[in-house]
């Protein structure tokens, strides 16, 4: 019998999309059922965590390790973390391994593969919501951010231990392959793993190639933050193009700015991130906005022509298209991420990346598309089942 479900993730505040997930999972949840007890399990806290008071919060209080102060502490917390593993399995010690179900969320950031090894020992029921590619890839993404495109070397192969990939330098590519090397041979993540959460088609047919054979893949989708009566707009009166997201070299954002710039249309960025600065100077048309909120997000979204999704990377599930569309916005998406499992004939177009006519697209944007929802989900009745179905 289910009593207990263990939410795990680096932070207990919305720091990205699996953040966001986890916390919404946790809330609903603990509200949905007052016979089950509900722990949010993070490293990372922060004083204004959107986490409902009914769910018990479990904090090491460890911050992001490569943003402590001592290099080699947080280096080394990255790599295992002894606190994180010391605290859980204190607190699965006075829990029943048969009523219990962790469900991981983020680990890469603070807490490493330790949450991982102990449930792995205690004989608890682990599952993983794969909200990236860390299963496999040193970098999490597939991606080679020296060179700005996808990287098809196989996971730590020659080619792939040796090759620059990293955002930051060689360096931090080498502590990866460390890291990568404790989850895979020391905690043996993949062999131990017996359930996941595929949250794509995208993302699943490219992890599938990764996983063992014995593991069962799960599809919930993520839950989405949507109006109860979501008032639609004519998406064909509004002026500017649309990006919402962190600003970083494999959102794209440089692509989307290009094609403004080409185009000879308006555009508006939401967010923040390491590319911001270079790009406003660079793209003195394009509107920068800075970070917005939830409901100022959504307002910008009412206002635009369609919202654009230029990932370079295997993008995994962004969670804005939905968002979008409930108002009548239509979506512009690359063909190389997850958002193009959402489109139809009605809902938006994509563009290849390779060949990049993002800037023809917006230049001759239709305005004969009707973007509606046709996924509808009971979240919470589908997340509980699973756990159910796990725990047998």
């Amino acid at each position: 019998m289910l009593k207990n479900v263990i939410i795990i993730n680096d932070f207990d505040y919305i720091q990205g999309g699996a953040s966001k997930v986890a916390i919404q999972t946790a809330n609903i949840l603990a509200d949905s059922n007052n016979d089950l007890h509900v722990y949010f399990f993070s490293a990372a806290h922060s004083d204004e965590t959107p986490l409902d008071d009914k769910v018990i919060k479990i904090c090491t209080n460890q911050g992001e390790s490569l943003s402590n102060k001592n290099k080699v502490k947080g280096i080394f917390n990255n790599i295992y973390n002894f606190k994180a593993a010391k605290e859980l399995k204190k607190l699965l010690r006075s829990m029943d391994e048969n009523e219990t179900i962790i469900h991981i969320h983020g680990w890469t950031k603070a807490l490493s593969s330790s949450v991982f090894r102990i449930p792995f020992k205690l004989k608890y029921k682990v599952v993983l919501t794969m909200h990236d590619y860390f299963t496999a890839c040193p970098n999490g993404g597939y991606y080679n951010y020296k060179r700005s495109e996808i990287c098809h070397l196989r996971p730590l192969s020659k080619k792939c231990i040796t090759c620059n990939c990293d955002s930051r330098n060689f360096f931090f590519k080498m502590f990866r392959i460390i890291r990568q090397f404790v989850q895979n041979k020391i905690v043996k993540l993949n062999e131990n793993l017996t359930d996941v959460i595929s949250i794509s088609d995208f993302s699943e047919n490219i992890l599938r190639k990764t996983l063992s054979k014995s593991v069962r893949i799960h599809r919930v989708y993520n839950p989405i933050d949507l109006d109860t009566n979501p008032k639609r707009v004519d998406y064909t009166k509004n002026k500017y193009f649309l990006f919402v997201g962190r600003i970083s070299k494999e959102k794209g954002v440089d692509l989307f700015c290009d094609a403004i710039t080409k185009a000879k249309v308006r555009g508006v960025v939401v967010g923040d991130g390491p590319e911001l600065q270079s790009l406003k100077e660079k793209y003195k048309n394009v509107q920068f906005v800075g970070w917005k909120n939830s409901i100022e997000v959504k307002e910008y979204m009412k206002n635009s022509k369609a919202l654009v999704i230029p990932s370079r990377w295997y993008e995994c599930a962004p969670l804005t298209p939905y968002e979008a569309m409930q108002y009548g916005i239509p979506i512009i998406t690359s063909d190389c991420n997850a958002s193009i499992d959402y489109l139809n004939n009605d809902n938006g177009i994509s563009f290849s990346i390779k060949e990049n006519n993002l800037d023809e697209i917006l230049k001759h944007f239709s305005n004969d598309f009707h973007p509606h929802i046709d996924r509808k989900m009971n979240y919470v009745g589908s997340i509980i089942d699973l756990y159910k179905k796990v725990l047998k």
